[in-house]
Parts: C-alpha cells; sequence; structure tokens
C-alpha cells in the first residue's frame, strides 16, 4: 500500500459563506475541535492508510497553514524519500470551480511524473472525517474501474481515486478536452472513464458554511460522533505544543465541554469547545460556544451561540448572544467591549 497511493490535497477552496473565519487564513488551517485544525483529517486518514508521499496545494493566505504543517514530522511525513509536498498556486484567475485544478497541477507536472506511487487519491481539505483508504483502494482495483468518486450518503465526498497516468492525461490534455479539475470528468456524461462509486457509511460533514462549522464543532460534544472521529487505531494527528495543564480557579463551573491545555477557567462554561490558552473571567457565563486559541473573556460576561476566533478580547461586563441557526462570529485579533451587546 505505501509504495501505490500518492495523496494530493487541494487547499485552494475558498467558500463565500465562511468569510469570517478565512480572510487571514487558508480553510485547511481553519481551527477545529479545540486543538485541530481542518486538514488534520484528510493528512491523518491519508497517513493511518500508510500513504507516505502527500502532496498539498494551497492558493489563498497559506502562511498559517505552512506553520502548522512544518515538515510534516507530526504525521510522520519528514522523510528523505517521498513525504510532505507543498504547492502553492502561480495561478490568479478561478478558472476551476471544483476540487483538484489541473492547472494547479500543470504548473507542478514534474512532481507527478516523478512518484512512483500508480495511483493517487485526490482530495479536498474541509472533510471532518476517520476513514481508511485501503478498503477504496482494494475496492477500485477489483472493480476494474477508472475513476472512484468516494460519497456518504449518497453524495458526492469530492474525493477521486485514480491511476497516477491516468490523471496526468487529464492534466496534459485540459485544453483538449476542457475539463479543468475532476468534477468536470465526472459530471460529463460523455466521458469515455469507467466511473464507480464508492459508499462511504462512517460519519462525514463538509464545512462549507459559518453552519456547518458550528453544528460539526457542537457534535464533538456528542459521545457517539467523538467515538466515529477519534480512534485508538486511527488516531487525528495535529501539530504539538507543549502546554501546561488548563487551571480551574473556585468558582468555575463546568459541564459538557472541551477544554484544552493551558486555560485559566474562572467562570462557568457549559456544551462549548474551548481552545488553548484560553482565558475565562470569575462570574462569566459561555455557553454554546466556540473559544479558539489566546482569546480572554473578561469578568461578568456572557456569550451564548458565539464563535471567537484566535487571539479577540472580550471586555468585562458584555453580553454578547447569538443563536444555533445564526452564531455570533466575532474576528481575529479584535476587541469587544461591553457597548457592544447583542
Amino acid at each position: 500500500m505505501s509504495n501505490k497511493l500518492l495523496g494530493v490535497i487541494d487547499a485552494t477552496t475558498y467558500h463565500e459563506d465562511l468569510e469570517e473565519l478565512i480572510l487571514h487564513r487558508s480553510l485547511a488551517a481553519v481551527p477545529f475541535g479545540g486543538r485541530y485544525r481542518l486538514i488534520d483529517f484528510i493528512l491523518s486518514n491519508m497517513v493511518n492508510s500508510g500513504i507516505k508521499s502527500v502532496a498539498i496545494f494551497p492558493k489563498f493566505q497559506y502562511r498559517s497553514l505552512m506553520d502548522h504543517l512544518g515538515s510534516g514530522k507530526n504525521w510522520d511525513l519528514n522523510r528523505k524519500r517521498d513525504g510532505l509536498f507543498f504547492f502553492p498556486s502561480p495561478i490568479i484567475d478561478g478558472s476551476s470551480k471544483g476540487i483538484g485544478s489541473f492547472n494547479h497541477f500543470a504548473a507542478n507536472i514534474d512532481f507527478f511524473h516523478r512518484s512512483t506511487q500508480e495511483y493517487a487519491l485526490i482530495s479536498n481539505c474541509f472533510t471532518v472525517f476517520n476513514m481508511n483508504f485501503k478498503p477504496v483502494l482494494k475496492w477500485h482495483v477489483n472493480s476494474g474501474c477508472d475513476i472512484t468518486e468516494i460519497r456518504n450518503n449518497s453524495k458526492s465526498l469530492q474525493m477521486y481515486l485514480v491511476k497516477t497516468s491516468l490523471l496526468m492525461d487529464l492534466i496534459e490534455n485540459r485544453d483538449m478536452t476542457g475539463y479543468t479539475c475532476m468534477r468536470d470528468v465526472v459530471t460529463d456524461i460523455n466521458h469515455a472513464y469507467k466511473l464507480c462509486h464508492y459508499e462511504y457509511s462512517g460519519y462525514a460533514k463538509q464545512i462549507d458554511s459559518i453552519q456547518a462549522y458550528y453544528e460539526t464543532s457542537m457534535n464533538l460534544l456528542k459521545p457517539d460522533v467523538w467515538k466515529q472521529l477519534f480512534l485508538k487505531d486511527q488516531p487525528i494527528y495535529t501539530k504539538v505544543k507543549d502546554e501546561p495543564p488548563t487551571r480551574y480557579l473556585k468558582g468555575a463551573f463546568v459541564r459538557n465541554s472541551m477544554i484544552a491545555n493551558g486555560c485559566l477557567i474562572e467562570g462557568n462554561v457549559e456544551n462549548s469547545l474551548i481552545s488553548r490558552a484560553v482565558k475565562i473571567g470569575k462570574g462569566s457565563t459561555v455557553k454554546n460556544c466556540i473559544i479558539m486559541q489566546k482569546s480572554q473573556i473578561g469578568e461578568n460576561c456572557v456569550l451564548e451561540s458565539v464563535i471567537l476566533d484566535k487571539d479577540v478580547k472580550i471586555e468585562p461586563g458584555t453580553i454578547m448572544i447569538g443563536s444555533v441557526e445564526s452564531p455570533y462570529v466575532i474576528r481575529k485579533g479584535t476587541i469587544q467591549g461591553a457597548l457592544m451587546k447583542s
């Protein structure tokens, strides 16, 4: 398996409905679950499936993504042979609207020519799931498929398995065929390939809007969902940070929440996800919220159905109330005062 499958992650997607969270970062680098980034799921799935060569193709605001991935050490991809490859897009236009831009791949065609893997798995970067791709590859080969599209509940997950040689043909002949990406191929009723659909029955959610991000995050607090995503034999890896345990001071109260390391909790936290190094002041109530890294909530605040991006400061006495259907999003690095009540 290790020398058969090449991992290709498209990190160029920009969902306008997620604009509040991706103004300063790639969608792949959006924080999730207190200590992860969205790309951690597909990247960990590939590594757990024995894939030892992964190429990442970003386009927008990818500095934080590069910082998160580094050399690939945390995913065991810092190798002398194969490993983790990073290919920023030289193309500014939006000629491709699907996963796997052939123009982007063409600008790095030497990578595919040098690859020794017989098959390639092309995937998006924004699906939260835990899947082993070994059975898919076996099924693909035994079925004699040219292209296998992975689905969940009959809906495309925008993941495609093809022979690397076929992928290179599609890239090199894109001007003649008119195909700009894998979606163009599989949706063309006149294509000449044997297209198969592999149904994945596990938990899988695509993050393409604030509502999807909020709902999927809140689902982590459900034990049945947690057990499907975080498996002992198929762990989700992420960048390791050495931080002290969280401190719960007198008067703190926490119920049904995920609290990462390095936090200081003095207030009440209920049904919420709290990232690393967050401070919640005395007398404050945080309910149904997502609080990202290093945010600070002052004393006597009330936050409900709110998403705080990284490094947000909430001044004492502030009240912010969103809703499950429309959570209140505060942009990275901003300050919210008591006069900003909602």
